[in-house]
């Protein structure tokens, strides 16, 4: 029996493919996170009445509070400059619908009826040219009180807690950059305008080591975990040829993650949900230690193929289905498919636990403490 860790030295131990005591297991991210919903069910379930505070407002995602994250056995706690928690953000209201735009003057909705996160309907790029393009300069990456925060808050878990700390930031060069063209824009673009991607992406590459030189400057001695989002699946396959990933994202990524690896040794996280197979090879080239949220359910990403081909090169961050097993599964179904993917992906370490993406409204809290309760007890 491997002795007893601390959460810190399980999701590192894991990361570097050695054998833990446990299984780490991970919640609270912006795309490792529990929807209002089925965290206030949970907190309701277990007689918690501490305020629910969202910490993406997009999604409509709380920031756990502590006694939760314990109960549920949670290795992981995130740090960020804030921003996504929409306490800086106007909202506008009609008779249906709530409205807010970003940063980036995207405009997002969520409808009234059926009031469970918002959807982006607008794209501000989607009429722009070439000029319109190169004449653009990005807003801020982070505010002084922002990364004041993050210091703060980094530093206090870093010294005062043994938890896994991990810091979510850009790196997206395809995924953002079609939010603000527009998708079937972007797409066109990639084979048909060629001078405007590269003159979006090289903006978005500015943008995004701005942002990792600002937050790596405050925090890089504290995190231990660095997570990067750029979806680039869907469910029955990959939304763009491996041929347009090489031409465009590669090379751009590439330099994102390597000036990171120059400032921490935080291995990176990246999540990109959906069919990425064929992907993966890039990935771990461009120093990837780890893809989310593994999409079990999608085409070509069978747990046992990916173990197999991948394993030794790249661990699994994810992979408890979400579209099934945790909203519509018994208990026992949870715990059965959680100790299979724990089984498959977590052999000889290189896992981490947690749902596909996000732990969505319809999940009830026996499901959830199911899947956490087997993460902490199960040894294989």
């Amino acid at each position: 029996m491997t002795e007893e860790m601390t959460s810190r030295q399980r999701v590192a131990m894991a990361l570097a493919h050695r054998e833990t005591d446990r299984v780490p297991a991970d919640l609270g991210g912006v795309v490792t996170g529990i929807h209002r919903d089925a965290y206030n069910r949970l907190k309701e379930y277990w007689g918690i009445e501490e305020e629910t505070v969202l910490h993406d407002f997009k999604q409509q995602l709380p920031r756990p509070c502590e006694e939760v994250l314990i109960r549920l056995g949670v290795d992981t706690r995130y740090v960020d400059s804030g921003g996504r928690g929409g306490d800086k953000v106007e909202v506008r209201e009609t008779a249906d619908s709530y409205f807010y735009t970003d940063a980036w003057d995207i405009e997002w909705r969520m409808p009234k009826h059926m009031p469970m996160y918002f959807d982006m309907v607008s794209n501000p790029m989607a009429e722009w040219t070439v000029a319109d393009m190169e004449a653009f300069e990005p807003p801020p990456t982070a505010d002084a009180e922002g990364l004041a925060h993050l210091e703060t808050t980094a530093r206090e878990l870093h010294e005062n807690t043994q938890y896994a700390v991990v810091l979510f930031g850009s790196a997206s060069f395809f995924e953002f950059p079609w939010y603000l063209r527009k998708f079937e824009n972007f797409l066109l673009d990639m084979v048909l305008n060629e001078n405007f991607v590269n003159a979006l992406l090289n903006k978005l590459l500015q943008s995004h080591l701005e942002y990792w030189e600002a937050h790596l400057d405050v925090a890089a001695e504290y995190v231990d975990v660095i997570q990067v989002a750029d979806d680039y699946g869907h469910q029955d396959g990959p939304m763009m040829s491996l041929e347009l990933f090489d031409k465009y994202v590669y090379p751009r990524q590439r330099e994102v993650i390597s000036y990171i690896k120059s400032r921490t040794d935080a291995p990176i996280m990246l999540h990109s949900c959906g069919s990425i197979r064929q992907f993966i090879p890039r990935l771990i080239e461009n120093g990837i230690d780890a893809i989310n949220p593994v999409q079990v359910s999608a085409t070509d990403m069978d747990p046992a193929e990916l173990k197999a081909e991948f394993g030794d090169r790249i661990a699994f961050w994810g992979g408890i289905d979400t579209q099934q097993v945790l909203p519509h599964g018994t208990p026992e179904q949870v715990a059965a498919e959680t100790r299979r993917i724990i089984d498959i992906l977590g052999a000889g370490g290189g896992y981490v636990l947690n749902s596909v993406h996000n732990i969505q409204a319809d999940v009830p809290p026996e499901n959830i403490i199911a899947m956490f309760q087997t993460a902490r007890d199960y040894h294989g």
